[in-house]
C-alpha cells in the first residue's frame, strides 16, 4: 500500500485534490506554482492554488515569498514519510 492510499480517508479537512497535490511532491521534489501543479495532476489552476494556499496554512507545505512557488515543508515531509500521525493534522474544530 503506498503513502498515499493511507493517507485517503484519515485527514478529515483534507479535500481530494490534497492527496493529488502531495502525492505530486512526493514523486516530484521541486518547487512548483499551481499552474505547473494542475497541469500534472489535472485539475483546474484556480481550485489548486486555493488547496495550495491551504495546505500550506497548515503547515504541509510552504511558500517562498520571493518566487511564490510551492514546496512541502519539512511537516509535510514528515507526513509522506510516516514520521507523522495524520491525528496530528486534525483540526481543534473538526
Amino acid at each position: 500500500m503506498s503513502r498515499i492510499d493511507e493517507m485517503v480517508e484519515r485527514v478529515s479537512w483534507f479535500s481530494p485534490v490534497d492527496y493529488e497535490v502531495l502525492l505530486f511532491f512526493e514523486n516530484h521534489d521541486i518547487e512548483a506554482s499551481a499552474k505547473v501543479i494542475s497541469a500534472n495532476i489535472e485539475y483546474d489552476r484556480q481550485y489548486v492554488n486555493k488547496r495550495l494556499r491551504e495546505l500550506a496554512e497548515e503547515g504541509l507545505l510552504q511558500k517562498s515569498e520571493e518566487s511564490g512557488l510551492y514546496e512541502l515543508s519539512g511537516l509535510g515531509r514528515e507526513f509522506l514519510s510516516g514520521d507523522l500521525d495524520a491525528s496530528d493534522l486534525e483540526r481543534d474544530d473538526e
